[in-house]
Protein backbone atom coordinates (compact mmCIF):
# COMPACT_ATOMS: atom_id res chain seq x y z
CA UNK A 1 0.00 0.00 0.00
CA UNK A 2 1.22 3.36 -1.06
CA UNK A 3 0.98 6.38 1.45
CA UNK A 4 0.05 8.67 -1.48
CA UNK A 5 -3.54 10.14 -1.90
CA UNK A 6 -5.66 8.64 -4.25
CA UNK A 7 -8.60 11.34 -3.34
CA UNK A 8 -8.66 14.49 -1.43
CA UNK A 9 -11.10 16.67 -0.04
CA UNK A 10 -10.48 19.67 1.81
CA UNK A 11 -13.40 22.15 3.67
CA UNK A 12 -16.06 20.06 2.38
CA UNK A 13 -19.36 21.40 3.41
CA UNK A 14 -23.13 21.32 2.77
CA UNK A 15 -25.87 23.40 3.61
CA UNK A 16 -29.60 21.93 3.37
CA UNK A 17 -31.48 25.24 3.54
CA UNK A 18 -29.65 26.69 6.77
CA UNK A 19 -28.77 22.97 8.32
CA UNK A 20 -25.31 22.10 8.16
CA UNK A 21 -24.77 18.22 7.04
CA UNK A 22 -21.19 18.69 6.46
CA UNK A 23 -19.14 21.69 8.01
CA UNK A 24 -15.53 21.61 7.36
CA UNK A 25 -14.70 17.80 6.64
CA UNK A 26 -11.23 17.18 5.00
CA UNK A 27 -10.24 13.63 4.36
CA UNK A 28 -7.72 11.60 2.00
CA UNK A 29 -7.49 8.32 0.80
CA UNK A 30 -4.60 6.64 0.21
CA UNK A 31 -4.30 4.78 -2.75
CA UNK A 32 -4.49 0.80 -2.57
CA UNK A 33 -6.19 1.25 1.21
CA UNK A 34 -9.46 0.12 2.43
CA UNK A 35 -11.12 3.02 4.52
CA UNK A 36 -13.58 3.40 6.62
CA UNK A 37 -16.29 6.68 7.31
CA UNK A 38 -18.24 5.36 10.44
CA UNK A 39 -20.24 7.70 12.68
CA UNK A 40 -23.75 7.29 14.29
CA UNK A 41 -26.79 8.02 12.13
CA UNK A 42 -27.09 11.53 10.91
CA UNK A 43 -23.24 12.03 11.42
CA UNK A 44 -23.35 13.02 7.61
CA UNK A 45 -21.80 9.84 5.51
CA UNK A 46 -23.82 9.12 2.82
CA UNK A 47 -23.90 13.28 2.39
CA UNK A 48 -20.01 12.83 2.17
CA UNK A 49 -20.11 9.88 -0.50
CA UNK A 50 -22.28 12.31 -2.27
CA UNK A 51 -20.40 15.17 -2.28
CA UNK A 52 -17.38 12.95 -3.17
CA UNK A 53 -19.26 11.68 -6.18
CA UNK A 54 -20.59 14.46 -7.12
CA UNK A 55 -24.00 13.56 -6.86
CA UNK A 56 -24.52 16.13 -4.60
CA UNK A 57 -22.47 19.98 -5.09
CA UNK A 58 -21.15 21.10 -2.07
CA UNK A 59 -21.55 24.43 -0.56
CA UNK A 60 -18.19 24.96 -0.17
CA UNK A 61 -14.98 22.96 -0.32
CA UNK A 62 -13.35 21.17 -3.16
CA UNK A 63 -12.29 17.45 -4.29
CA UNK A 64 -9.91 16.37 -6.41
CA UNK A 65 -9.28 12.85 -7.72
CA UNK A 66 -5.61 11.99 -9.03
CA UNK A 67 -4.19 15.57 -8.90
CA UNK A 68 -7.59 16.90 -10.66
CA UNK A 69 -10.03 18.60 -9.17
CA UNK A 70 -13.64 17.18 -9.78
CA UNK A 71 -15.80 19.35 -7.50
CA UNK A 72 -17.27 20.82 -10.72
CA UNK A 73 -18.04 17.37 -12.82
CA UNK A 74 -21.52 15.47 -13.79
CA UNK A 75 -21.17 12.06 -11.29
CA UNK A 76 -21.27 10.38 -15.43
CA UNK A 77 -17.90 11.77 -15.67
CA UNK A 78 -16.58 11.20 -12.40
CA UNK A 79 -17.47 7.54 -12.68
CA UNK A 80 -15.47 7.48 -16.52
CA UNK A 81 -12.38 8.51 -14.17
CA UNK A 82 -12.57 5.54 -12.24
CA UNK A 83 -14.29 6.96 -9.15
CA UNK A 84 -17.41 4.51 -8.94
CA UNK A 85 -20.15 3.82 -6.21
CA UNK A 86 -22.46 1.42 -5.03
CA UNK A 87 -25.89 2.83 -3.29
CA UNK A 88 -27.13 1.65 -0.01
CA UNK A 89 -29.98 -0.08 -1.47
CA UNK A 90 -28.83 -3.14 -4.05
CA UNK A 91 -29.21 -1.45 -7.38
CA UNK A 92 -29.59 -4.64 -10.14
CA UNK A 93 -32.27 -5.63 -12.61
CA UNK A 94 -34.97 -7.44 -10.75
CA UNK A 95 -35.87 -9.77 -13.95
CA UNK A 96 -32.77 -9.99 -15.57
CA UNK A 97 -30.12 -13.47 -15.23
CA UNK A 98 -27.03 -12.17 -12.90
CA UNK A 99 -25.12 -12.66 -16.53
CA UNK A 100 -27.43 -10.15 -18.23
CA UNK A 101 -26.64 -7.60 -14.88
CA UNK A 102 -23.14 -7.33 -15.53
CA UNK A 103 -23.39 -7.66 -19.09
CA UNK A 104 -25.69 -4.57 -18.94
CA UNK A 105 -22.42 -2.49 -17.25
CA UNK A 106 -19.68 -3.65 -19.42
CA UNK A 107 -22.22 -2.26 -22.38
CA UNK A 108 -22.08 0.87 -20.72
CA UNK A 109 -18.04 0.83 -20.56
CA UNK A 110 -18.39 -0.02 -24.06
CA UNK A 111 -20.51 2.81 -25.00
CA UNK A 112 -23.20 0.40 -26.20
CA UNK A 113 -25.81 1.05 -23.78
CA UNK A 114 -28.40 2.87 -26.29
CA UNK A 115 -27.10 1.24 -29.35
CA UNK A 116 -29.98 -1.15 -29.61
CA UNK A 117 -29.93 -1.82 -33.39
CA UNK A 118 -26.51 -4.07 -32.38
CA UNK A 119 -26.78 -7.64 -33.18
CA UNK A 120 -26.68 -10.20 -30.24
CA UNK A 121 -23.49 -11.70 -31.26
CA UNK A 122 -21.93 -7.86 -30.44
CA UNK A 123 -23.22 -8.04 -27.28
CA UNK A 124 -22.92 -11.96 -26.59
CA UNK A 125 -19.49 -11.28 -27.22
CA UNK A 126 -19.08 -9.47 -23.64
CA UNK A 127 -20.53 -12.60 -21.84
CA UNK A 128 -16.95 -14.00 -21.13
CA UNK A 129 -15.69 -10.98 -19.19
CA UNK A 130 -19.14 -11.01 -17.43
CA UNK A 131 -18.39 -14.86 -16.46
CA UNK A 132 -15.22 -13.85 -15.28
CA UNK A 133 -16.76 -10.66 -13.14
CA UNK A 134 -19.44 -13.36 -11.49
CA UNK A 135 -16.76 -15.85 -10.96
CA UNK A 136 -14.86 -12.78 -9.03
CA UNK A 137 -17.42 -12.26 -6.11
CA UNK A 138 -18.19 -15.77 -5.98
CA UNK A 139 -21.34 -15.88 -8.50
CA UNK A 140 -20.55 -18.04 -11.66
CA UNK A 141 -23.01 -20.94 -10.70
CA UNK A 142 -25.97 -18.78 -11.03
CA UNK A 143 -25.18 -16.99 -14.11
CA UNK A 144 -28.25 -17.96 -15.05
CA UNK A 145 -30.75 -17.08 -12.35
CA UNK A 146 -32.98 -13.71 -11.92
CA UNK A 147 -31.20 -11.28 -9.86
CA UNK A 148 -34.94 -11.36 -7.95
CA UNK A 149 -34.39 -15.13 -7.02
CA UNK A 150 -30.66 -14.40 -5.33
CA UNK A 151 -30.42 -14.32 -2.13
CA UNK A 152 -30.00 -10.59 -0.04
CA UNK A 153 -26.36 -11.28 0.02
CA UNK A 154 -25.72 -12.58 -3.22
CA UNK A 155 -27.49 -9.50 -4.87
CA UNK A 156 -25.30 -7.36 -3.16
CA UNK A 157 -21.90 -9.59 -4.61
CA UNK A 158 -23.99 -9.37 -7.90
CA UNK A 159 -24.00 -5.45 -7.50
CA UNK A 160 -20.37 -5.26 -6.62
CA UNK A 161 -19.88 -7.51 -10.03
CA UNK A 162 -21.75 -4.42 -11.93
CA UNK A 163 -19.56 -2.15 -10.17
CA UNK A 164 -16.33 -3.88 -11.16
CA UNK A 165 -17.60 -4.09 -14.51
CA UNK A 166 -16.69 -0.05 -14.86
CA UNK A 167 -13.27 -0.81 -13.63
CA UNK A 168 -12.95 1.44 -11.06
CA UNK A 169 -9.64 2.68 -9.55
CA UNK A 170 -11.48 3.76 -6.41
CA UNK A 171 -14.71 2.15 -5.19
CA UNK A 172 -17.24 3.49 -2.79
CA UNK A 173 -19.34 0.88 -0.90
CA UNK A 174 -22.56 2.74 0.58
CA UNK A 175 -23.37 0.46 3.67
CA UNK A 176 -22.21 -2.92 1.89
CA UNK A 177 -23.44 -5.29 5.24
CA UNK A 178 -26.88 -2.98 5.35
CA UNK A 179 -29.60 -5.95 5.89
CA UNK A 180 -27.27 -8.74 5.81
CA UNK A 181 -28.21 -11.84 7.20
CA UNK A 182 -25.05 -13.09 9.82
CA UNK A 183 -24.16 -15.84 7.55
CA UNK A 184 -23.47 -13.38 4.33
CA UNK A 185 -21.23 -11.20 6.17
CA UNK A 186 -18.13 -12.87 6.34
CA UNK A 187 -18.70 -13.60 2.55
CA UNK A 188 -19.58 -10.02 1.68
CA UNK A 189 -16.49 -9.05 3.72
CA UNK A 190 -13.88 -11.79 1.91
CA UNK A 191 -15.24 -10.64 -1.26
CA UNK A 192 -14.32 -6.94 -0.58
CA UNK A 193 -10.95 -7.72 0.51
CA UNK A 194 -10.53 -9.63 -2.80
CA UNK A 195 -11.88 -6.85 -4.94
CA UNK A 196 -9.57 -4.53 -3.07
CA UNK A 197 -6.31 -6.18 -4.57
CA UNK A 198 -5.17 -3.52 -6.90
CA UNK A 199 -7.46 -0.53 -5.92
CA UNK A 200 -8.77 1.33 -3.58
CA UNK A 201 -12.20 0.99 -1.07
CA UNK A 202 -13.66 3.47 0.49
CA UNK A 203 -16.43 2.39 2.42
CA UNK A 204 -19.17 3.50 5.12
CA UNK A 205 -20.57 1.17 7.48
CA UNK A 206 -22.50 0.50 10.71
CA UNK A 207 -20.82 -2.94 11.39
CA UNK A 208 -17.67 -1.94 13.27
CA UNK A 209 -16.86 -5.71 13.60
CA UNK A 210 -16.84 -5.45 9.73
CA UNK A 211 -14.25 -2.19 9.75
CA UNK A 212 -12.43 -3.98 12.51
CA UNK A 213 -11.19 -6.89 10.42
CA UNK A 214 -11.11 -5.01 6.86
CA UNK A 215 -10.10 -1.31 6.86
CA UNK A 216 -6.42 -0.07 7.28
CA UNK A 217 -8.09 3.74 8.15
CA UNK A 218 -11.03 4.81 9.62
CA UNK A 219 -12.43 8.34 9.54
CA UNK A 220 -15.22 8.74 12.55
CA UNK A 221 -17.87 11.76 11.59
CA UNK A 222 -20.36 13.07 14.23
CA UNK A 223 -22.91 15.98 12.93
CA UNK A 224 -21.35 16.78 10.23
CA UNK A 225 -17.57 17.23 11.07
CA UNK A 226 -14.69 15.02 11.24
CA UNK A 227 -14.01 13.79 15.26
CA UNK A 228 -11.19 11.41 14.92
CA UNK A 229 -8.98 9.53 11.89
CA UNK A 230 -6.54 6.78 12.30
CA UNK A 231 -6.51 3.08 12.71
CA UNK A 232 -9.22 1.45 14.18
CA UNK A 233 -7.45 0.53 17.38
CA UNK A 234 -6.69 4.12 17.85
CA UNK A 235 -10.39 5.64 16.71
CA UNK A 236 -11.82 2.72 19.32
CA UNK A 237 -10.15 4.36 22.37
CA UNK A 238 -11.11 7.94 22.05
CA UNK A 239 -13.41 8.85 24.50
CA UNK A 240 -15.16 11.40 21.95
CA UNK A 241 -15.74 8.61 19.82
CA UNK A 242 -17.32 6.64 22.49
CA UNK A 243 -19.43 9.29 23.65
CA UNK A 244 -20.33 9.57 20.14
CA UNK A 245 -21.97 6.24 20.09
CA UNK A 246 -23.29 6.75 23.62
CA UNK A 247 -22.28 3.26 24.14
CA UNK A 248 -24.30 1.90 21.45
CA UNK A 249 -21.78 -0.05 19.68
CA UNK A 250 -18.60 -1.60 21.32
CA UNK A 251 -16.16 1.41 19.76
Amino acid sequence: MTTAPILTATGLKKEFRGFKAVNGVDLSIREGSIHALIGPNGAGKTTVFNLLTQFLKPTAGRVVYRGRDITALPPADVARLGLVRSFQISAVFPKLTALANVRVALQRKASLTTQFWRSSRVLSGLDDRARSLLADVGLESHAGSEAADLSYGRKRALEIATTLALEPDLLLLDEPMAGMAHEDIGRVSELIRTVAVGRTVLMVEHNLSVVADLCDRVTVLARGEVLAEGSYDAVSRDPRVREAYMGSEDA
